[in-house]
C-alpha cells in the first residue's frame, strides 16, 4: 500500500517543511515542528471555470466601509470605529482571560439593535452558554446558539439563517472532514479558517474567531492565522489582576496597536473610560524610585507609573529584573548611566517595574526609566506632579518622540504641573496650562534632580 505523504508544520508561525527541523527558519523558534498528513484538495465540479479580468485602478470606486456599532465603546475603538461587514476578526489570548465573555457581551448589545447573530460553540453546551449569559445581564433580543464542530454543517446553518454576525468559539475545536489530522492541529486550524474566510467574503457575514494561545505553543493558535484574517485582537492581562487590555496587532480597517481597557467584574467586563486615572491608582507620593511617564498606545495617550529599586548586592553577579518593559533596554539604559554619568551600578541589584501590569516597549519610556533608576540610587524623591517622556540615546542625548502634544494634553488633564520632555519637542508645543521643561541630555536631568 502507498504510504500517506506527510509534511512538518511549525506550530508558532505555520512554516511548512518536508523534513523535521530543530529551529524554524521563519520565526526562529526551537522545537516547534509537528508532523501532519498532507491536505488533499478537492476540485469543485460546479461547471466551467472562468478567469476574472483585471480592472483599471482609476475606474474602481473607493467607498468608505460601512461599520456596525457593537455597543461597547472600547471594542469599537480597537476595531477602528466599529465592525466592518464581511470581515474576519480573530480574538486571541490565554485560556480564561475573558475572550468568550467579551464576545458574548458584544452579541448582547448587537441583538438589541434587531440584528441577527449566530453564536457557534465547540467547547460549551447550550446550557453552559445560557448560565454565562445570565451572569452578564438581560438579553433583549434573539441570539441564535449552535453547538457544532463540523465546518460543513456550520456553513449550511449560516446559509440557512443568514446572520449578520457569526461567532466561532473556538477555532481549535473546528474541523473539516476532508482533512485527516485531528482538530486543533495546524492543518485543521488553517483549513477551517480558510473556509470561514470564504464564507465571510462571499456572503458578507462578519465572523469573529476565538483562538487560545499557550506560552508553550502546544496548541496551534492565532499565530498561524494572523496573515489570513482582517483583524487580530489580543487579550492581555494578569489572571490575578482585575483589568484586561484588548490590543489590535493587525487591522486592515483601522490603526494598529490601538488598545481598549476593561475591568473584570462579577457581571462581565466593564469599560475603563479613563485608563490613565485607573493606572495611577494607589501611586505612592514622596517615595524615591517612583516616576510617572506619558505613553502612547495606538492613538491613545496613557499615563503610567514606572518604579525602580536599586540596592547594593552581596553577590558577585548583580541581579537585573524588568517587568512590563524590555529587559535588554533596561540594561542598555543602565550602561548609558554608568558611561555618561560615571555611576557605579555594577555592584547593585536593579529592579524596574511598570506598575499596573501593562507591557510598554516604546522608546518614549526611556527617560522615565532613567529618572526612576537615578531617583532610587540617589534616594531622591521626585515631585508627584511631574511627568516625564523622551527617548535616550547611547551618548546620553534625549531624543524627540512622536505625538508629544497628545501626551502633554493628557498630563494637563490629569492635573500634572510640570512636564520634562526633549528640548526638540518643547520648541514645537504650546503650554496647555502645564510648565514644559526641555532637556537635551541626561546630564541636565541629573543636575535638575540634584538641585531640587
Amino acid at each position: 500500500m502507498a504510504k500517506n505523504k506527510t509534511v512538518f508544520f511549525c506550530k508558532e508561525c505555520g512554516y511548512e517543511s518536508s523534513k523535521w527541523l530543530g529551529q524554524c527558519p521563519g520565526c526562529k523558534a526551537w522545537d516547534t515542528f509537528t508532523e501532519e498528513p498532507v491536505v488533499k484538495k478537492s476540485i469543485s465540479s460546479g461547471g466551467t471555470i472562468s478567469a476574472k479580468e483585471p480592472e483599471l485602478l482609476s475606474k474602481i470606486e473607493a467607498k468608505e466601509e460601512p461599520r456596525v456599532n457593537c455597543g461597547i465603546g472600547e471594542l469599537d475603538r480597537v476595531l477602528g470605529g466599529g465592525i466592518v461587514p464581511g470581515s474576519l476578526v480573530l480574538v486571541g489570548g490565554d485560556p480564561g482571560i475573558g475572550k468568550s465573555t467579551l464576545v458574548l457581551q458584544m452579541c448582547r448589545e448587537i441583538i438589541q439593535k434587531n440584528r441577527k447573530v449566530l453564536y457557534i460553540s465547540g467547547e460549551e453546551s447550550l446550557r453552559q452558554i445560557k448560565m454565562r449569559a445570565e451572569r452578564l445581564g438581560v438579553f433583549n433580543g434573539e441570539l441564535l446558539l449552535l453547538c457544532e464542530t463540523n465546518l460543513d454543517y456550520i456553513e449550511e446553518a449560516i446559509k440557512k439563517h443568514q446572520p449578520e454576525i457569526v461567532v466561532i468559539d473556538s477555532i481549535q475545536t473546528m474541523f473539516k472532514e476532508d482533512v485527516t489530522s485531528a482538530p486543533g492541529s495546524v492543518s485543521q486550524v488553517r483549513e477551517a479558517t480558510a473556509a470561514l474566510m470564504r464564507i465571510a467574503k462571499i456572503l458578507g457575514v462578519t465572523v469573529f474567531i476565538i483562538g487560545h494561545v499557550t506560552k508553550e505553543g502546544v496548541v496551534a493558535g492565532p499565530r498561524v492565522l494572523e496573515h489570513m484574517v482582517d483583524t487580530v485582537l489580543y487579550f492581555e492581562g494578569d489572571h490575578y489582576a482585575s483589568y484586561r487590555i484588548l490590543r489590535a496587532v493587525k487591522n486592515r480597517f483601522g490603526s494598529t496597536n490601538e488598545i481598549g481597557v476593561f475591568e473584570m467584574q462579577n457581571t462581565g467586563l466593564a469599560e475603563v473610560k479613563n485608563p490613565s486615572e485607573y493606572m495611577l491608582k494607589g501611586k505612592p507620593e514622596g517615595e524615591a524610585g517612583s516616576v510617572v511617564a506619558a505613553s502612547i498606545e495606538g492613538t491613545r495617550p496613557i499615563l503610567i507609573e514606572v518604579q525602580a529599586l536599586v540596592c547594593r548586592t552581596n553577590f558577585n553577579m548583580p541581579r537585573r529584573t524588568s517587568a512590563g518593559t524590555d529587559y535588554n533596554r533596561v540594561n542598555l539604559l543602565m550602561a548609558v548611566l554608568e558611561k555618561r554619568l560615571g555611576m557605579q551600578l555594577s555592584d547593585c541589584d536593579a529592579y524596574v517595574n511598570v506598575a499596573g501590569g501593562m507591557h510598554v516597549t516604546e522608546p518614549a519610556l526611556d527617560l522615565a526609566i532613567v529618572v526612576a533608576i537615578l531617583s532610587s540610587h540617589k534616594n531622591i524623591a521626585l515631585d508627584s506632579k511631574t511627568i516625564f517622556f523622551g527617548e535616550v540615546g547611547l551618548t546620553g542625548e534625549i531624543r524627540a518622540v512622536n505625538m508629544a502634544e497628545q501626551r502633554v494634553l493628557e498630563a494637563a488633564k490629569m492635573g500634572f504641573e510640570v512636564c520634562i520632555l526633549p528640548q526638540v519637542n518643547k520648541e514645537k508645543l504650546n503650554h496647555h496650562g502645564i510648565k514644559l521643561v526641555g532637556v537635551k541630555n541626561i546630564q541636565e536631568v541629573m543636575r535638575m534632580m540634584v538641585t531640587r
